[in-house]
């Protein structure tokens, strides 16, 4: 399945809702493309909702990076929200889990954008504590 992007926007944070496969060529090119033009907008602040993402190769994870870089470089920031299990295992394993801002829901994802509000962040911890018990 190509991967499909959604856009939304949520209190002036740009959600993209991802579905299908982050794998090399189009996904990943498409994705990369959508980062950059996110760096050259006045808010430079992006989430990716990756509930629909069923697979992730290296090229998807290295435009992850490449966003999240590119986004920073311009001043502003990316998370992700709503891994998948095999998502979170391999950001864990990769050490990529201490670079993004990873969240559970999208209430902490955009409210992590704001300085003065309360976070509940994704607790690696707890994932793995319940990935052991299945």
């Amino acid at each position: 399945m190509a991967l499909v992007i959604h856009e939304r926007e949520v209190e002036g944070i740009l959600i993209l809702d991802l579905q299908g496969r982050l794998v090399a060529g189009e996904a990943a090119g498409a994705l990369r493309e959508r980062g950059n033009q996110a760096a050259k907008a006045e808010n430079r602040n992006m989430i990716l909702n990756m509930q629909g993402v069923d697979y992730i190769d290296s090229s998807g994870l290295g435009t992850l990076v490449a966003a999240h870089s590119t986004l920073s470089k311009a001043g502003g920031a990316m998370a992700l929200m709503n891994l998948s299990k095999r998502g979170a295992e391999l950001l864990i394993l990769t050490k990529l889990a201490t670079v993004f801002r990873i969240f559970d829901d999208e209430k902490a994802a955009v409210d992590s954008f704001f300085p003065n509000r309360e976070v509940r962040r994704f607790d690696i911890l707890d994932f793995v504590k319940s990935a052991d018990k299945e």
